[in-house]
C-alpha cells in the first residue's frame, strides 16, 4: 500500500497543477511494473475539449509511451472517482486496476451513482480500490470551489475569480473595492472598480475616469489618484474583465473589442458619471477613446498618455509588432519583471503588485488575448468604431485636452503620440517626460498635478 500511496501522491501533485491552471483539480497517473508510464491533469477548459479529463489524458500518454492502445497489467491512480466516460475508456484500454481517492457523489461511475465496473457481461474486468488519500483530494476540491460558494455573486462556469488575499498589503493602494455584476454586457461577470471622493451634493465636481491597459490594472493609477482626490475631484478606476480584481474569463477567444467597450459604456451610465476627464493609456486609450462620441455630454476633458487609435488605416508600428511577437513567444512572462526593466525607481514590492491578479496561471487568458486583439486591418473588430472615433476627436470634440508622453516608450512613443495629437481638436503641446517609458503613470504625480491645474469644470 505504501507504493500505492506514492503513486497517488504523484496524482495529487498533478491535481494541484490543474487547479493552478483554473481547472477542477483532478490528476491521474498510469503505472506499469512499478514505473509511471502516463500522466494527466484535468484540462477541458485549457484544451477546449470536454473529453480532456485527467484519466483520459493519462491513458493517452501511457498508450503513446508503451506503443499499444491496450494497457494490460497497468494500474490507474486518480484523485477523483471516474465518471461514466472515463470508466468506459478504462475498460476499453484493459487497465487491470483502478485506485481512486475521493468519491464523486454526483457523477461517480465506480459506485457512487452507478458502477460501470461491476457489469460482468463486459469482456474485461477491472478491479477497484477507493478512498486512498481521499482527504487530501477532497481538500483540493473544497479549496477550489470555496470562493464560488462563499461569494454573494455566483461565479460563471466560464470564468475565474481572484482571491481577496492575493491583494493583501499592497503598497500605496489603500482604497476600498467596489464591484458591479448587473450590467447587461457583463452577463453576471463581476467587475471591480475604485470610486473615491464622490460628492453627490456637488454637481460641478470633475470625475477622473482612469482606464488601464494590458497587462496592468487600477494599481497603475496609485500615484495619480491622491492628487486628483486632494483637489476635491472624484476618481473612478475600473479593472477590465480579465485584469486586477475583476473576474477572469477562462478562454482567450471570449475577449473581444466590442465586449470590453460595451462594459465601459454601461459602467459610465450605471454610475451616472458626469464632467468626466477621460484618463487613458495603452488599451485604456484604444478602447477609451471610442467612448465619448457615444455620450459626449458626459465628458469635459481628455488626459491622454502613450496610446493610439487603431483604425486599420495605417500599419501597426514596428514597436507594437515586436511586442506582440514577444508576447506570443513568452506567454507566461512575468508582469512584475516587465515593469522592473523599464522602471528602475520602483521597489520590488511595487513591481510584484502587478503580478497579484495572476497568482494562478489559469487567470492569464486576457494577457494572451489583448495583443492580437489590437485592430490591424480595415475590417478588424474595433477598426470601424475607431475610425468613427478619430473623426469625432478631429471634428466634434468640444472638451479640453492634455497629452503626456513617456519618451522612453519603444511601443507607443513620441512619433505615434504626435500623430494622435494632430487628430485631437485643440490639443496643445504635450508634456514630455524624459525618464518615463510605456507605463507613464509610474511617473504620474507630475502629470496629475498639471491636470488639476489645467482642467476646469465646464462653464465655471
Amino acid at each position: 500500500m505504501n507504493q500505492d500511496s506514492n503513486f497517488m501522491a504523484q496524482a495529487i501533485e498533478l491535481a494541484k497543477q490543474a487547479g493552478e491552471m483554473g481547472e477542477v483539480p483532478v490528476g491521474a497517473v498510469v503505472v506499469q511494473d512499478g514505473v509511471v508510464v502516463g500522466r494527466g491533469r484535468n484540462g477541458p477548459v485549457g484544451h477546449n475539449d470536454p473529453t480532456a479529463h485527467a484519466e483520459l489524458l493519462a491513458l493517452r500518454d501511457a498508450a503513446k509511451k508503451i506503443g499499444n492502445y491496450r494497457l494490460e497489467n497497468c494500474t490507474l491512480y486518480v484523485t477523483l472517482e471516474p465518471c461514466t466516460m472515463c470508466a468506459g475508456a478504462i475498460l476499453n484500454s484493459r487497465i487491470a486496476r483502478v485506485v481512486y481517492a475521493a468519491s464523486e457523489p454526483k457523477t461517480g461511475a465506480a459506485g457512487s451513482v452507478h458502477n460501470v465496473f461491476e457489469n460482468t457481461t463486459i469482456n474485461h474486468q477491472t478491479s477497484l480500490f477507493g478512498g486512498l488519500m481521499a482527504e487530501e483530494s477532497k481538500q483540493l476540491l473544497q479549496q477550489f470551489f470555496k470562493p464560488k460558494r462563499m461569494n454573494a455573486n455566483p461565479l460563471r462556469d466560464d470564468a475565474l475569480r481572484p482571491l481577496d488575499e492575493w491583494f493583501d498589503d499592497l503598497p500605496d493602494y489603500p482604497w476600498q473595492a467596489n464591484y458591479v455584476s448587473n450590467l447587461t454586457a457583463l452577463n453576471g461577470l463581476r467587475l471591480h472598480y475604485l470610486d473615491e471622493a464622490r460628492q453627490d451634493s456637488n454637481p460641478d465636481q470633475l470625475t477622473y475616469l482612469c482606464l488601464h491597459g494590458n497587462p496592468t490594472w487600477s494599481y497603475l493609477y496609485r500615484k495619480m489618484i491622491p492628487t486628483f482626490t486632494s483637489q476635491g475631484h472624484r476618481v473612478v478606476a475600473p479593472d477590465l474583465i480579465g485584469f486586477g480584481k475583476s473576474d477572469k474569463l477562462k478562454k482567450v477567444q471570449a475577449h473581444t473589442f466590442e465586449f470590453h467597450r460595451q462594459v465601459l459604456l454601461e459602467l459610465v451610465e450605471r454610475l451616472d458619471l458626469r464632467n468626466i476627464v477621460l484618463v487613458v493609456q495603452d488599451w485604456g486609450g484604444i478602447l477609451g477613446l471610442t467612448l465619448p462620441m457615444a455620450l459626449p455630454n458626459r465628458y469635459a476633458g481628455l488626459l491622454v498618455m502613450n496610446t493610439q487609435l487603431c483604425t486599420g488605416s495605417e500599419p501597426l508600428s514596428e514597436g507594437f509588432l515586436s511586442w506582440r511577437t514577444w508576447c506570443k513567444d513568452n506567454p507566461d512572462f512575468d508582469v512584475g519583471k516587465l515593469f522592473a526593466r523599464g522602471n528602475k525607481h520602483m521597489s520590488t514590492e511595487e513591481t510584484q503588485a502587478y503580478n497579484r491578479p495572476f497568482t494562478d496561471k489559469g487567470h492569464r487568458a486576457a494577457l494572451h488575448a489583448f495583443p492580437p486583439m489590437v485592430p490591424e486591418h480595415l475590417g478588424s473588430p474595433g477598426a470601424e468604431i475607431s475610425r468613427q472615433a478619430a473623426s469625432f476627436w478631429r471634428n466634434d470634440w468640444q472638451g479640453q485636452s492634455l497629452m503626456a508622453i513617456g519618451m522612453k516608450d519603444p511601443v507607443l512613443g513620441e512619433p505615434i503620440m504626435r500623430a494622435l495629437q494632430k487628430n485631437i481638436r485643440h490639443c496643445p503641446e504635450p508634456m514630455l517626460l524624459p525618464e518615463a517609458g510605456h507605463f507613464v503613470q509610474e511617473h504620474g504625480q507630475s502629470i496629475a498635478e498639471a491636470a488639476v491645474q489645467f482642467f476646469k469644470v465646464p462653464n465655471s
